[in-house]
């Protein structure tokens, strides 16, 4: 069987080879200027639905990155505070055992340590109330600036823990609970304070004595709850490293998947010009006119 092949026909389809090789020398350069081999869904369906997962997960990492990083800046300001509160504390307990050695202390002398006790413990009252961005961070879910009233040293913060998700199903606290810290009213370091400041006007030794030992129970407490602390900042790094991490890996797949690979694709241009070249040059002479073209 033999078939007829017109001029038309063959005209035809060097028309639409050249379609078709423009079309692959336009796909190619487009992926050179724009960087990307999926710029619409329809260019790979499959990897566009794969590169959309994989933003969301990135998304995801980085969400948790700044939130470790917010609790991270917490917990420093807390560790901060609480060295402050020790070195408070442990300053009123040596006031406190001096005036207790001192029997032939002068009023005006127990006067002058009573006084700094009581600015130690304003002092205190002012580092339980430390602030990250107008919350304090010894005042849980507070919705004031405050945890301790300033004057009475009560507590007035709300004690739930502020918490920060680090990782997918992990959550740290990143608040410290001000009631474990200084204890609750009644008991309190503040209440000690000024108890303290009380036996060394009255010159009353055994409960010096008695202050003095309350302070290192108070002393040994924010001690334990630094530890604390420093272990949650320990969690909170690890977490922050394996966030970034985890969003480097994701970021590179991405860029696997949907990035164009320059030296591939500059080699891809080449030929695909060198091809469309090759065919305008054969169409010219497929398609070159005959006097039968000017008589049909």
């Amino acid at each position: 069987m033999i078939t007829r092949v017109t001029q038309q026909m063959m005209s035809q389809r060097s028309l639409d080879g050249l379609q078709l090789g423009l079309t692959r020398l336009a796909k190619i350069q487009e992926h050179l200027s724009t960087g990307k081999v999926i710029n619409r869904v329809s260019d790979a369906p499959a990897d566009a639905t794969a590169a959309m997962r994989l933003r969301s997960a990135v998304a995801v990492q980085k969400q948790y990155a700044r939130n470790a990083d917010d609790g991270a800046t917490w917990l420093a300001q807390a560790d901060v505070a609480l060295q402050d509160a020790t070195d408070l504390v442990r300053r009123a307990r040596e006031l406190g055992l001096q005036g207790a050695s001192s029997g032939s202390m002068s009023q005006q002398g127990r006067e002058a340590l009573a006084a700094e006790v009581d600015q130690l413990r304003q002092g205190l009252i002012s580092t339980a109330n430390t602030t990250y961005l107008d919350r304090p961070v010894f005042g849980g879910v507070t919705a004031g600036t405050q945890a301790y009233d300033a004057t009475t040293g009560a507590y007035i913060g709300v004690n739930q823990p502020v918490l920060r998700s680090v990782a997918d199903g992990v959550k740290v606290r990143v608040d410290v609970d001000g009631q474990a810290t200084f204890a609750s009213s009644g008991t309190s370091a503040f209440d000690d304070l000024t108890a303290l400041s009380t036996a060394l006007r009255a010159n009353d030794t055994v409960a010096m004595r008695t202050q003095v030992d309350a302070l290192k129970v108070h002393l040994d407490a924010i001690s334990t709850v630094q530890s604390d602390v420093g272990a949650r900042a320990k969690r909170i790094d690890l977490a922050n490293v394996s966030a970034g991490d985890a969003q480097m890996a994701l970021s590179t797949r991405l860029s696997n998947l949907e990035n164009t690979d320059l030296a591939q694709a500059t080699v891809d241009l080449n030929l695909q010009q060198v091809a469309y070249q090759s065919a305008l040059a054969a169409t010219a002479r497929v398609m070159q006119p005959s006097l039968v073209d000017f008589l049909s």
